[in-house]
C-alpha cells in the first residue's frame, strides 16, 4: 500500500490540495489520529512493504454511530473527501461516510484479488511471485527426496492466488473453495500420477478450500505417502512491491486524484479491460471477476 500513499500524496499535493494521513485506519480515524503530509513524509518508501499509515481491523465502525463520530472528525478537520485503500471492508466504511455527507474514492487493495468491480487489486501480483519462489524452493527438496508437497496459501472465498500461482510454479493440483474437490479424487490423482512414474508432485490449496494438514492427514491416511506440508501464511502479505504492484499503485492514485478532481467521486478505482476506471459503488458491487475456469483447466492438463 505504500506505493499508493505515495501516489496520492505526491499528486494530491501537486493538484494544490492539503493531503493529510489517517494512522490505523478507521480505527485510527475514530481517534481523530490525523497528521498534514508533504512530500517528504513519504520519501523512500516505494519499495517497502505494507504500509507507513499502519492499519488496524475495526469492526466497530460497522456501528452507525461510529460512522456518524468519523464524519464529525473529519468536519472539526476540514476534511472535503477521504481516499481509502482497501479491501471489501474498507469499500463498505467509504460507502458508509460518503452516504453522510463526506465524499469517497476507494483503491482496492487486497492480495486475495477478489473484490467487486475490479480485475485486479493492489498486492496481489506481490504476494503471487512470493509464492512462484517458495515454491520453487519447495520443489527443488520435494523433487531430490522423491516427495508430495502441500502448499497452503491464502484465499478464504477466492482461488486467484492458488490458480494463477498453480499454473506459474507448475502444480499437479489446485484445491479452491471455487472448485470443491473430494480428498478421495486427490488420492485417485496421485496414485495415477506414481503409476505414470512421476514422483514428486506440488498440492497448492487455498485455505478456504481445506487445511493443508487435513489434506495431509487423508492422504497418509489413505495411500503409502507421507507429505510435507509448508503453510506460508503472513510471507505472501511482506516483501517490497512487485513493478506491476508499484506501476499499478502509482496510475491507480493517479487515477484516485484526478476523479476528485473531476468530482467524480463515492467511486472504486477498478482495473477494467478497459483500463483505469472510476466505477461508482452501486455498480462495482454488481461487478464480480471469478477465477479463470481456463487457467484452472489448463493446471490439469499440464500436469499430465
Amino acid at each position: 500500500m505504500n506505493a499508493a500513499v505515495r501516489a496520492l500524496v505526491r499528486k494530491g499535493i501537486y493538484e494544490g490540495y492539503n493531503v493529510y494521513g489517517v494512522r490505523r485506519g478507521y480505527e485510527g480515524l475514530l481517534q481523530g489520529e490525523l497528521e498534514l503530509l508533504n512530500r517528504r513524509d513519504v520519501g523512500a518508501i516505494l519499495n517497502k512493504g505494507g504500509t507507513m499509515l499502519k492499519t488496524a481491523r475495526c469492526p466497530e465502525f460497522r456501528e452507525p454511530e461510529n460512522q456518524k463520530k468519523a464524519v464529525a472528525i473529519l468536519k472539526e478537520h476540514n476534511i472535503d473527501a477521504l481516499l481509502v485503500i482497501g479491501g471489501d471492508g474498507s469499500m463498505a466504511g467509504a460507502m458508509a461516510i460518503s452516504k453522510l455527507g463526506i465524499p469517497t474514492i476507494t483503491i482496492p487493495g487486497t492480495i486475495d484479488n477478489d473484490m467487486c468491480g475490479t480485475q485486479y487489486t493492489i498486492g496481489f501480483d506481490t504476494a503471487l511471485n512470493t509464492i512462484v519462489d517458495a515454491v520453487g524452493k519447495i520443489r527443488d527438496t520435494s523433487t531430490a527426496h522423491d516427495r508430495v508437497a502441500i502448499v497452503e496459501v491464502m484465499g478464504r472465498h477466492a482461488g486467484h492466488l492458488a490458480v494463477q500461482a498453480g499454473l506459474a510454479c507448475g502444480a499437479e493440483m489446485v484445491l479452491i473453495p471455487e472448485k470443491p474437490m473430494e480428498l478421495d479424487d486427490v488420492c485417485r490423482h496421485l496414485e495415477a500420477s506414481n503409476k505414470a512414474g512421476k514422483t514428486n508432485s506440488i498440492i497448492m490449496v487455498a485455505e478456504g478450500a481445506y487445511r493443508s494438514f487435513e489434506v495431509c492427514a487423508y492422504i497418509k491416511k489413505n495411500l503409502p505417502i507421507s507429505p510435507s506440508v509448508t503453510v506460508l501464511g503472513y510471507l505472501q502479505r511482506g516483501g517490497a512491491p512487485s513493478a506491476k504492484d508499484a506501476t499499478m499503485a502509482a496510475l491507480m492514485g493517479e487515477k484516485a486524484i484526478d476523479s476528485l478532481k473531476a468530482g467524480v467521486v463515492d467511486c472504486l478505482i477498478g482495473v477494467m479491460d478497459c483500463g483505469i476506471e472510476a466505477v461508482p459503488y452501486e455498480k462495482a458491487k454488481e461487478l464480480r471477476y471469478p477465477i479463470s475456469e481456463a487457467q484452472y483447466k489448463l493446471i490439469s492438463v499440464l500436469a499430465r
